[in-house]
């Protein structure tokens, strides 16, 4: 089968903007001055103060988006269950973002960044269900 072009604009598009996340979580992760120095004390004492199971599922939020990325690219039927696994993640760090972190997260966070997470969830599971219709297709292989 003849691989539709919208699978070369999503895979790239989603691969870009899932790349942004990637490098958002190494900057962080590896306390990049120039990059950590724009945020703000809250800001960055709540990431440095993620519990492990959080941490855990920020890294497979953001590690699965950008695999699933390139596994479309691919043409992988494995695409939807990396896609589905950063959805976990985003899931598992939710739970301690907005549900238990609390005061830490209002202190660090402001309307665009709300704003911003909810976007994140919604492209994540939109690919996901692009990844699998295009797996039913027989696209993804």
């Amino acid at each position: 089968m003849k691989t539709p072009w919208h699978v070369w604009v999503v895979g790239g598009v989603s691969l870009l903007w899932n790349s942004g996340g990637a490098i958002d979580y190494l900057m962080l992760r590896f306390r990049v001055e120039a990059y950590t120095g724009q945020l703000t004390e809250a800001q960055l004492g709540f990431f440095e103060s993620l519990p492990v199971w959080a941490s855990i599922g920020w890294a497979l939020g953001v590690w699965g988006a950008w695999i699933g990325s390139v596994l479309l690219l691919l043409r992988s039927r494995f695409a939807g269950t990396a896609f589905a696994l950063s959805l976990l993640g985003i899931g598992v760090n939710s739970i301690y973002t907005y549900g238990l972190a609390g005061a830490e997260v209002d202190a660090g966070m402001g309307a665009v960044q709300a704003w911003f997470a909810v976007a994140i969830v919604v492209i994540t599971a939109g690919l996901l269900f692009y990844a699998r219709a295009m797996a039913r297709r027989g696209v993804l292989r």
